[in-house]
Formats: C-alpha cells, sequence, structure tokens
C-alpha cells in the first residue's frame, strides 16, 4: 500500500526532529555577534511547524544561564488546526518560544545590553551540548552573509509559483470581491493554494491596514482591509511590496483569506480551508 507522504510528515510532528545544516549561521543581540557557528542545526519541537536553531554552546559568545521553569497551562489543548496534515493541534510561530513540548531545560542568553534571549537546552542524548535558540529574540540572523527573517527555512519545504488563466472569483454571499483571468497560483508545502491576483482585478475597495507579517519564504506583508455592505473585512487580503527571490513572481499582487471568504475557480466553489489562519 502506497504512503501519502503529508500523513508520514502529521505522524512525525508528534517527535522532536533536527537536521543539520550546512550554512554559517550567526545572530547578533544588543548590537554584537552572540552566535557564530558552522555546526547548526535545525531543531522541531513536537508539535511545531517551523523549525529554529540550535548550536553548540561553545559557538555562544555571551553568558548562558538557567531560566526558571515556566508553567504553561493546557499546552495539550493548545494550538491551531491544520487537519489536512494531522488531527493534533500544531504550533506555528504565533506560539511563542517559551512554551516547550520537549524535555530539557530553559536557559537565556546574556550580553552587558538590555535586553536577553531566551534558549533551551533540550534533554535529548543526540543534541546534547547544544542550545536551541528563540529566533525572535535576537536582533538580526545571517546565513552565510544573507539576512533571514521569520524563522529558518525548512529544506524540506518549497514554494513555487504558477501563472493560471483558469476563471479566478473571491466572493462573500452575492458580492464579487475580486474577479481575475490572471492569477498566479502560489503553492507551498502542507499549505493551501493562494491565488495572487492582479490589483486591477480587485472589485472590492480595500484600505491599508497598518498590520504587517513576516515571513521566512516571501518576506514582509502589508495588509488590506475590504470595505462591503456588510461592513470592514479586517486584514482580508495581503500583498508583498518587495518579496524575496522565492516569491518575486508575486510583487504587488494581492492574495485574499479564503479561509473567511468564498471562493470559485472556473464557476466551481472551492471548499474553505481550515487552517491557523481560519
Amino acid at each position: 500500500m502506497g504512503l501519502r507522504l503529508r500523513d508520514t510528515v502529521g505522524r512525525q510532528l508528534r517527535e522532536l526532529r533536527y537536521e543539520p545544516t550546512a550554512k554559517r549561521i550567526r545572530a547578533v543581540l544588543n548590537g554584537t555577534a552572540v552566535v557564530d557557528s558552522d555546526r547548526a542545526v535545525l531543531v522541531w519541537e513536537p508539535r511545531r511547524v517551523v523549525p529554529t536553531y540550535a548550536v553548540p554552546e561553545e559557538d555562544i559568545a555571551a553568558e548562558v544561564t538557567a531560566e526558571p521553569a515556566r508553567t504553561v497551562p493546557e499546552v495539550e489543548a493548545a494550538g491551531f488546526a491544520l487537519p489536512d496534515v494531522t488531527s493534533m493541534p500544531v504550533f506555528d510561530p504565533r506560539v511563542p518560544f517559551s512554551v516547550h513540548t520537549a524535555e530539557g531545560e530553559a536557559v537565556a542568553i546574556r550580553t552587558d545590553g538590555a535586553r536577553h534571549a531566551l534558549g533551551f537546552r533540550p534533554g535529548d542524548a543526540d543534541l546534547a551540548g547544544y542550545v536551541v535558540l528563540d529566533f525572535d529574540g535576537f536582533d538580526r540572523w545571517l546565513e552565510e552573509d544573507d539576512e533571514i527573517v521569520g524563522h529558518p527555512h525548512d529544506p524540506f519545504q518549497r514554494i513555487d509559483v504558477r501563472r493560471t488563466s483558469r476563471h479566478v472569483q473571491l466572493m462573500l454571499g452575492d458580492t464579487v470581491l475580486a474577479d481575475s483571468r490572471r492569477a498566479s497560483m502560489l503553492f507551498e508545502t502542507m499549505l493551501p493554494v493562494r491565488y495572487y491576483l492582479p490589483p486591477e482585478d480587485v472589485v472590492a475597495e480595500l484600505h491599508p491596514s497598518a498590520t504587517k507579517t513576516y515571513c521566512a519564504y516571501k518576506g514582509e506583508a502589508t495588509y488590506r482591509s475590504a470595505v462591503t455592505a456588510g461592513g470592514l473585512l479586517h486584514d482580508i487580503a495581503w500583498r508583498y511590496e518587495d518579496p524575496l527571490v522565492d516569491a518575486s513572481e508575486v510583487r504587488g499582487l494581492v492574495a485574499f483569506f479564503d479561509e473567511r471568504v468564498d471562493l470559485m475557480v472556473d464557476g466551481v466553489a472551492r471548499p474553505r480551508p481550515l487552517t491557523p489562519w481560519s
């Protein structure tokens, strides 16, 4: 019997996973480079869907001190739905680093500056001597000489963009929000297909929002709210004005959360996906 690969991935989400990387990894804290390692590994704690970096403790040029254990209530019930991959709630980057699902010791990385970053010494023998680092706790990260944002790249995840002449409509009830035959479809591993449309094909009035998010693969997204007869749909659409290389083909195009509106492709309604953004 064949195996659907995403089912295999779903089962592995329950485990502590790691993968060595050949990249030189550096991190800056309080203006000082405190991490410099060519022995880093990517680590996914159980239920985490994106990785973070761990480095040997001797590659950290700062004081590493034990932190008091933090009590995190209802960890089992926390998380977000990703039912096409697993029935277990998953932890995306919105779940703080301080929520740990592996055995180990919480630590802090301290310099003479005002801020400190969190870390974690995993109890797994395969990662003995390593400290997992809170990506958001540092000022800046470099893979070789290139800065990265959001989180480290997963080497088993990718993006593909394909132009399509299919008839794509975004609807809310009988109201057309967008109508295009010039969409670009963005395929991202384990996530729903996203349809990016030329702004000229967006029918709804969109108002810029102050919201911004960062994707490790696509860059900084800026958000738009749509004006409808029923009121304002907050942060329903987004675009990448200056995307990273992998997403350069969707520069300036507009995508909608089809978790919250209705997607029609060639006149056929697509079911609303259930994701962490639902």
